[in-house]
């Protein structure tokens, strides 16, 4: 299989920033999906310029990407390796203006997430992951002279970073709370004082990477590129994402590509 720079995808990852700025800065006009999803011209340029520099970089690697056209069961099923792409996650927050959106690029081995970009544009901070590394986080990811994954990971902070054992965070959707959740945090709350943290997009799996959150429940509908990056970094982060209905390790590259609901727990 070949070797993925996480260097590269720090650099993909900025481009496509960077066309989703361009953007941002504007009046924005929203198209409406088929499954009634919101979608923007940012959508669409950032996953041109993220397939345009994995093509160039990983001829030989394919691409599932939201934005992408629709790849059969039949063609990928046999995928050892491919990239998992959300060009841009958190379109509503995009929509909002509050910043809370970010681009998510997963390298996938056999079923699970190996390696993990995360980009927040706004808050020009780089998150990434990747299995025996190690997580990371990279603030002012513009403005840094990254030249090989030795000087990234130097210029990072190693996550997870906090620790507060009195209090139990717990990080929820912005825009997607539901009854479930809200029960899984009540249940939290019987011998511990709790904390609710809301977050837009995949920064919720961020948060509990860097050990500001102890608890991401998802008990609503995602797809497979919403969650790919997010679990590769809490995974490096030594923490876990398992599957709701059974505890086992959220795995990809299914036949239906939403996701069932998960839990994400820090280290």
């Amino acid at each position: 299989m070949a070797d993925v720079s996480l260097t590269k995808l720090l650099e993909i990852s900025l481009v496509a920033g960077r066309e989703i700025l361009d953007v941002y800065e504007k009046d924005i006009e929203v198209e409406t999906k088929e499954d009634d999803s919101p979608l923007t011209q940012a959508d669409q340029r950032s996953h041109q310029a993220i397939m345009n520099g994995l093509r160039a970089a990983y001829s030989d690697i394919p691409v599932l990407s939201e934005e992408g056209t629709d790849i059969p069961y039949e063609e990928r099923k046999d995928w050892t390796q491919f990239f998992l792409v959300d060009p841009l996650d958190g379109t509503k927050e995009f929509i909002k203006k509050n910043g809370e959106f970010t681009v998510n690029i997963a390298l996938i081995e056999g079923k699970y997430p190996t390696m993990g970009a995360i980009y927040a544009p706004v808050l020009d901070t780089f998150y990434y992951g990747q299995k025996g590394v190690g997580a990371f986080k990279l603030e002012g990811a513009s403005q840094k002279d990254i030249t090989d994954d030795e000087a990234l990971v130097f210029e990072s902070i190693s996550l997870p970073e906090v620790d507060d054992a009195d209090v139990v965070n717990v990080v929820a959707s912005r825009s997607h709370m539901s009854a479930e959740t809200e029960e899984f945090i009540e249940g939290l709350r019987d011998n511990r004082e709790v904390d609710v943290v809301s977050a837009g997009s995949s920064l919720k799996f961020c948060l509990v990477a860097e050990g500001k959150a102890d608890y991401y429940p998802r008990y609503a509908p995602t797809m497979e590129w919403d969650t790919g990056a997010g679990q590769a970094i809490v995974e490096a982060s030594g923490g876990k994402v398992t599957r709701h209905e059974d505890n086992e390790r959220f795995y990809y590259n299914r036949e239906n590509l939403k996701n069932g609901w998960f839990l994400v727990k820090g280290k």
